[in-house]
């Protein structure tokens, strides 16, 4: 059994390295085709169609988002249509209300991996965030990290930030570091609000360089995208990608 080590307020202190939101942002709004490459090209409806799912795929061929995001359901489709193409599937678990067992959670990343999803968003635990049970969240993160970097997937941790305080969400940002996030996302899309400009520059000041940020919510103008990633993200998670790219010059 794996030991976990409590976080201290010493943790939410330290200096954990710099990253360069100046230059990642200049970089990546150069053209369409750099910042495609940090937006997730995402469809996570509950009454989108396989066509719908099939569209997305495409979209995300032409454009070469990061990945496509889709549900669980729609993995094996979506990993059949981008296989050899370059262009990650990437899945969401516990989703969307971070309520689910450690066990599902384990259960739905191997699955997912051994399908073929090779980026995982998952939900912290919310209810037990706010309860105080720390561990708890650390645990679970740490139990979907662990299943996905043995099958070599990266794991985002959405911390729902709308939802949460503002020590809940400095608190949460260092559980899901801890627990091996690759990176701390804002929201689900499916709570009160979205991401925030203040939020990601407060995920971005917990993560210093040790891992990604990215924002999500309510992203639907290149104006979005370029506030975001000024504040500290360098990951985008949006369903109106095609639409930002083409604002940058994509057709």
């Amino acid at each position: 059994m794996t030991t976990i080590t409590p976080i201290g307020e010493a943790d939410l202190d330290f200096d954990h390295g710099t990253f360069d939101s100046a230059a990642f942002s200049s970089q990546a709004l150069s053209n369409w085709q750099s910042l495609a490459a940090v937006i997730d090209h995402t469809l996570l409806k509950p009454d989108a169609t396989r066509e719908q799912i099939e569209s997305l795929c495409d979209e995300a061929i032409r454009y070469r988002f990061a990945c496509a995001m889709v549900n669980p359901l729609w993995a094996s489709t979506a990993v059949g249509i981008l296989s050899g193409t370059g262009i990650p599937v990437g899945v969401v678990i516990g989703f969307p209300l971070g309520a689910s067992l450690v066990s599902t959670l384990r259960q739905e990343a191997a699955a997912l991996a051994r399908l073929g999803a090779r980026e995982l968003d998952m939900v912290i635990p919310i209810g037990q965030l706010k309860s105080g049970n720390h561990q708890a969240v650390q645990h679970a993160v740490h139990a979907a990290a662990t299943v996905a970097h043995h099958q070599g997937a990266i794991l985002k941790v959405i911390l729902e930030t709308a939802l949460l305080t503002v020590e809940e969400k400095l608190r949460a940002a260092e559980l899901a570091i801890q627990g091996g996030a690759d990176f701390l996302k804002t929201s689900t899309g499916f709570a009160s609000g979205g991401a925030t400009v203040a939020d990601v520059a407060l995920l971005r000041g917990v993560a210093g360089g040790r891992c990604g940020v990215k924002a999500s919510g309510g992203i639907r103008k290149l104006a979005d995208v370029r506030a975001m990633l000024e504040a500290g993200a360098n990951r985008i998670g949006a369903s109106a990608s095609v639409a930002i790219v083409q604002e940058l010059g994509a057709e």
